[in-house]
């Protein structure tokens, strides 16, 4: 019996090297009992939808509860909010910018700690802490406690991003990866624009029970965010090689799938035992900054229209406080459209550099409809919005998965996460004061540095692109080693 389940076995990893593209399996062989390859792709086809139903979905609403912040402060600002708390000159610039700071310098540590802690007590707790303190936003009298009780939301929403990022990377396999992010990002920002619509309704509560209507949109939300930080708990699941130990989620023999599939694609699964020394290393790696660099340009423009477009829609185009609200969300659910297709054809296709290149063009396009001083018409500038939201939406798939797929080892790819959202964070520093409300309507310096950024940006994809495909055609040759694994090539 023993001999028949070793030969098995054998027979499984005959065929798991016939069907993996890039690299043999590994010599200790899990045994999965599998028959032919059309077993193989079905047991394929069912762990990845099983891990999309668990993983993308809290993935996406833990991330969107995060996003919502920025939806909320953008809701309220077109709110009494500003005279409540007298936030004025750069005071909202400052709420926003504190935020960051906070965010980046944990980062890090807080990425870590997913592996360290584990996912479901990590990001249950807190996402409930974050929840809590948006909460008790709604009962601040003052600028100042705003200040403080931002820096401590910073804080607790550092790890939530870069942490869930690291999670999906381990899990899928390069090719599989920007869909991924795609759907995380569609989740995010459909629940975003929802929450403006909330925020909307919301407002109209403005009085009841002696609560200005931008105290009820961080009320009603902070108590969702608590109760889904409870329910993370169940929902989130672990690592590939502890997958069976999340609730009701895969089977032993599934679990042994997953961690195949990833050894075979990058033979990363497992981390090398803790040390910061491991960590620190990776920083001498001069990817690092290009991806960091990429994700601040990124967010630069992400955060300018996330926390302003209300503002704009009302100052720069003409629109009433209300109004402005509801028009700042079909830019959303149009950016899932383009955010999904792109990712299905970089997928598809493995393309990674050339999806980047298309979706900063149509961002800078979308800038020009909008910033331009002959454009004057709002139906104009208004599609320009749409264009602009869904290119970056679309790039933070694009960009992550370009990140992802080039980085290997579970420190290295937990680093670079982390890493890539500080800078990402601050990106969203510089993005809080490139909108100026004396510029209004046409707000130059918002247009021309998010123009220039992604030419810059386009410029560092192409550096990536040549320096892969030269170290792909000297690793072919035999020349080089890719990332201490001997098959590994760069994707771009």
């Amino acid at each position: 019996m023993m001999m028949e389940e070793k030969t098995a076995g054998a027979v499984s990893a005959s065929h798991a090297s016939q069907w993996a593209p890039d690299r043999e399996p590994p010599s200790d062989q899990l045994s999965l009992n599998i028959s032919s390859p059309e077993e193989w792709k079905e047991m394929e086809r069912t762990l990845r939808w099983k891990v999309d139903l668990r993983l993308c979905s809290i993935a996406g609403i833990l991330c969107s509860l995060n996003l919502l912040d920025s939806g909320i402060l953008s809701s309220a600002s077109v709110t009494s909010m500003f005279s409540d708390l007298d936030l004025q000159g750069t005071r909202y610039s400052v709420s926003i910018f504190i935020f960051t700071i906070a965010s980046v310098v944990f980062q890090l540590p807080c990425t870590v700690a997913v592996r360290l802690v584990g996912p479901r007590i990590w990001f249950a707790s807190i996402t409930f802490c974050f929840g809590l303190l948006t909460l008790c936003t709604a009962f601040v009298q003052t600028w100042q406690q705003l200040i403080a009780l931002r820096v401590l939301l910073g804080m607790a929403m550092s790890g939530i991003y870069p942490g869930l990022t690291y999670l999906i990377s381990t899990w899928y396999t390069r090719k599989e990866q920007q869909l991924r992010f795609a759907f995380l990002q569609s989740g995010e920002v459909t629940v975003l624009a929802t929450g403006t619509i909330v925020n909307y309704g919301l407002n109209h509560l403005d009085g009841r029970s002696g609560l200005r209507g931008w105290r009820w949109m961080f009320l009603v939300q902070g108590l969702i965010t608590c109760v889904m930080g409870i329910a993370t708990y169940w929902w989130m699941v672990d690592f590939p090689e502890k997958a069976h130990q999340s609730f009701c989620f895969l089977s032993e023999q599934e679990t042994q799938l997953a961690i195949r599939r990833i050894e075979i694609d990058r033979n990363d699964v497992v981390p090398e035992p803790f040390s910061w020394r491991k960590v620190a290393v990776h920083f001498l790696d001069p990817k690092l900054y290009g991806f960091a660099c990429m994700f601040f340009i990124l967010n630069l423009v992400s955060t300018a229209l996330a926390y302003f477009l209300p503002i704009i829609l009302q100052s720069g185009m003409g629109f009433s406080s209300n109004a402005a609200i509801i028009l700042s969300t079909p830019p959303y659910y149009w950016s899932v459209i383009p955010a999904l297709f792109t990712s299905l054809v970089g997928d598809t296709y493995r393309l990674r550099g050339p999806m980047i290149t298309f979706n900063a063009l149509c961002l800078i396009a979308g800038f020009l409809m909008f910033g331009l001083p002959s454009s004057t018409q709002v139906a104009v500038r208004y599609i320009g919005t749409f264009l602009a939201t869904g290119a970056y939406v679309s790039n933070w798939a694009a960009l992550n998965a370009f990140m992802a797929n080039n980085v290997v080892g579970q420190w290295k790819r937990a680093t670079t996460a982390a890493a890539v959202s500080a800078c990402n964070g601050l990106g969203g520093v510089a993005g809080s004061y490139i909108v100026r409300q004396q510029e209004a309507p046409q707000y130059q310096t918002a247009v021309w540095v998010s123009v220039g950024s992604h030419i810059l940006m386009i410029v560092l994809v192409g550096v990536f692109t040549l320096s892969f495909y030269i170290c792909n055609r000297q690793q072919k040759r035999g020349m080089r080693v890719l990332q201490d694994r001997a098959n590994f090539r760069y994707t771009y």
